[in-house]
């Protein structure tokens, strides 16, 4: 027979006391926690590359509020309601793509309002791109159509570039006839949109009368905006235009060999010499690489001899995407195949992009910015990368976009980083 079991009045009430102080401590503890909890998302140990900041080094960053808080060498887990560990990736700021046609409509054989375009949020994400620039899709009299009717409802944050001509690029070029371009009406559009108008187009117009390109100038003058010019200009010299440029303007299809225009690099693969002397007045060279306009006869051996684009717009449209170009990061990855380094090509995709659309709030990490920010993973193995004329050049390198995040959000995560492992027990 079993000894019954006599505990104690005092032993009980002691235990109690212990209980009791147990989850007072625990109730503390997790509501210290939880007070200490001021940031919404934490990026941990990823090699930050932030060019604007100059910092290229393994950091901690802090999300809140759709805004980095905080930028740090170790930011306690603690202290935020998610972590993410970025280790052996790289964190930039998100992408920038100076170069798009996102117009998209229903108009069949178009790119404004029409199919030709591409919806941005389709493409941008999965590229690590946070922001685009429509090249002129637009002009002033249908930019408030783009607005409402792709700009307001997508993720993308979409700036844009307006076209010379009033509705910009609907099929119809720029003929002799001068009526629809109103040197007033478009300096008065970027006015009113100055938030989202970054600048002006010229492009698409095989006169040899220098009225479409002089007014375009002209726009960009009075609004103190860049003049982005996309060829498709064959009466005007190459040698010209370079000439006509002012220090800030963008000429884009850098690297294109095609009948229209004078490539950069003559017969005998040397860089004309008026070419590096725009460059040096300070005239940026955007890739542009779209279906047609780039060639690797003219970029290697241009990269080679001092040129190097000051930024990677793709050209993105119906036609670009699957072709040669890809998208931006296959761009970017070309060029390091090309002999640029990881973080000169992070820089030219993010803080050298936000300045050349004087949009320097962009394309940087620095803290009270808009959570605009990348990860990406450097592919390591055989790749092949192709240019406009069906040429190949290997690779041992290529950019992944692991995650993206816009204002904050995670938009894009390519293999679920961010999110919790499942167990079917």
């Amino acid at each position: 027979m079993r000894t019954p079991l006599i505990v104690s009045p005092i032993f009980v009430l002691h235990t109690k006391k212990i209980y009791k102080c147990f989850l007072a401590t625990a109730f503390l503890f997790i509501a210290n926690v939880s007070l200490a909890q001021q940031y919404d998302l934490l990026l941990k140990g990823g090699h930050v590359i932030d060019a604007k900041n100059n910092i290229n080094a393994i950091k901690d960053i802090a999300i809140k509020d759709g805004k980095i808080a905080e930028v740090n060498d170790n930011i306690s887990t603690f202290s935020s309601k998610k972590t993410i560990d970025a280790t052996g990736l790289y964190v930039v700021p998100g992408l920038i793509d100076i170069h798009t046609h996102v117009f998209v409509g229903n108009k069949a054989n178009t790119f404004a309002d029409g199919v030709n375009s591409v919806s941005p949020d389709d493409f941008s994400f999965k590229a690590g791109v946070t922001t685009v620039v429509d090249a002129g899709t637009s002009g002033w009299h249908n930019f408030p159509q783009f607005k409402s009717q792709v700009i307001d409802v997508s993720q993308t944050r979409i700036l844009a570039f307006l076209n010379i001509v009033a509705d910009g690029m609907d099929g119809k070029p720029i003929k002799d006839d001068f009526s629809n371009i109103d040197v007033d009406s478009v300096a008065s559009a970027i006015q009113q949109y100055k938030d989202i108008i970054v600048g002006v187009k010229i492009g698409h117009y095989e006169g040899a009368d220098w009225t479409p390109f002089n007014s375009a100038l002209h726009a960009a003058t009075k609004s103190n905006t860049p003049l982005f010019i996309e060829c498709h200009l064959p009466q005007y010299s190459l040698e010209e235009q370079l000439s006509k440029m002012r220090s800030g303007d963008i000429i884009t299809h850098s690297f294109e060999e095609i009948t229209e225009r004078m490539p950069i690099v003559d017969s005998m693969g040397k860089l004309r010499p008026f070419v590096l002397a725009a460059q040096s007045k300070g005239v940026l060279f955007d890739v542009g690489h779209g279906g047609a306009g780039f060639w690797f006869n003219q970029a290697v051996p241009a990269f080679k001899q001092g040129l190097i684009p000051n930024t990677f717009g793709s050209d993105l449209h119906r036609f670009s995407m699957n072709a040669g170009m890809k998208n931006m990061l296959n761009i970017m990855s070309k060029f390091m195949a090309i002999g640029m380094k990881l973080d000169e090509v992070i820089a030219h995709a993010t803080w050298n992009a936000a300045k050349a659309i004087k949009r320097e709030d962009l394309g940087n990490l620095s803290e009270g910015t808009i959570a605009d920010i990348t990860l990406l993973s450097v592919q390591k193995g055989k790749f092949g990368f192709i240019d406009a004329a069906g040429n190949k050049l290997p690779g041992k390198q290529k950019l992944e976009a692991e995650l993206t995040i816009r204002s904050g959000k995670i938009v894009w995560d390519l293999n679920g980083i961010s999110a919790t492992i499942w167990n079917k027990e």
